[in-house]
């Protein structure tokens, strides 16, 4: 019964995990969009402004999608 459990929690963490690269994606496209110049453009050329900006959204959804994988783990 324990390995099951343990399974079962192994594959919740491995979806979430895709979820969130794919939620970081979606987030990155909007970003992308909302925004007046071309992201990859701007942080092909180094902005440290954009990266750091696109940083903060990875991280930012990356503990919101952990804390919900880990809140859902038994």
């Amino acid at each position: 019964m324990e390995i099951s459990i343990a399974v079962l929690n192994f594959v919740y963490a491995v979806a979430g995990a895709l979820l969130t690269l794919l939620f970081m994606v979606i987030g990155y496209k909007l970003f992308d969009k909302m925004t007046p110049f071309d992201t990859s453009q701007q942080l092909a050329e180094k902005n440290v402004a954009v990266g750091i900006v696109v940083g903060a959204i990875f991280i930012g959804l990356g503990i919101a999608v952990g804390l919900v994988i880990g809140m859902g783990l038994n």
